[in-house]
């Protein structure tokens, strides 16, 4: 699934590409994806020239004139930008047409991803109920304190709760907590105050370098936007076998029901 860092390149990308096109007519082949009526989708939207272009944890927010679009990727959405009369993939699943000619297509093997209109709003703190932005003052060891002082759920399944922090998947969980040397599965109640210190700079440090490289590419995912991501390159457990650190075996379980790595000699448990 697309997380962060990938979102944030799909996103900065589409700015540099469609930012100022105008929508000349949208083409819905597959309509669940888009959560309101077809009709007031199409008549928002056509006329409207992409504005701003902004984040809420995964969420894309494509600013419109008038109105925000709300693009959610989940599991394997993607946007592809193509010369107009391309020919249409069995997966492309909504298809903008711009004023410059070209087309705006979003694709989904799954077909899981949505997309909404909502009203345009400067502030989307309370959007969805999620959590802070990892990048925000918000997020800070005492907030982390604040929320965790009692919960006895591991803690790589707090890091999963959008509603606590938003835009950290499976990923990047395991990669900041091996960079906390902290094992997954330790009660989120039980870290220290200095751990949480090192929780918010870790995961900072670790998404900032994310999207510099582009996001991480596995398996199926990648921008599709001449956008590779590159930051599998510089992954510390997840989907490895050999820690890079101490050269011990990285092992896998599951936290949550999520597949997790780590390290047992790096990242040591509390019970």
């Amino acid at each position: 699934m697309p997380e962060l860092p990938e979102v944030q390149t799909v996103l900065n990308t589409l700015e540099r590409q469609i930012k100022g096109r105008r929508i000349m007519d949208i083409q819905i082949l597959y309509p669940p994806i888009v959560i309101c009526c077809e009709k007031e989708f199409r008549k928002r939207l056509i006329g409207s020239s992409f504005c701003g272009f902004k984040r809420r944890g995964k969420y894309l927010l494509l600013e419109m004139e008038d109105v925000t679009l709300v693009s959610h990727l989940r599991m394997e959405g993607k946007y592809f930008i193509l010369e107009h009369g391309s020919p249409v993939d069995k997966h492309d699943h909504v298809i903008f047409y711009l004023d410059d000619g070209r087309e705006l297509r979003y694709n989904d093997v799954r077909k899981f991803g949505r997309m909404e209109l909502i009203e345009k709003q400067e502030d989307y703190r309370c959007f969805k109920g999620l959590g802070p932005e990892p990048f925000s003052d918000e997020f800070n060891a005492k907030y982390c304190y604040d929320h965790l002082k009692e919960k006895k759920q591991p803690i790589k399944q707090v890091l999963l709760d959008q509603s606590f922090v938003a835009g950290i998947g499976n990923i990047y969980a395991d990669e900041v907590l091996s960079l906390t040397h902290v094992d997954p599965r330790t009660p989120a109640c039980r870290l220290s105050t200095k751990q949480l210190q090192e929780l918010v700079e870790k995961t900072r440090y670790i998404l900032n370098r994310a999207i510099e490289a582009g996001g991480t590419t596995i398996r199926s995912y990648t921008s599709s936007l001449g956008v590779t991501g590159m930051f599998q390159l510089d992954l510390n457990v997840h989907g490895l076998k050999i820690c890079p650190v101490c050269s011990s075996e990285i092992r896998k379980i599951r936290v949550g029901g999520r597949g997790t790595y780590y390290c047992p000699r790096c990242q040591k448990r509390k019970r």
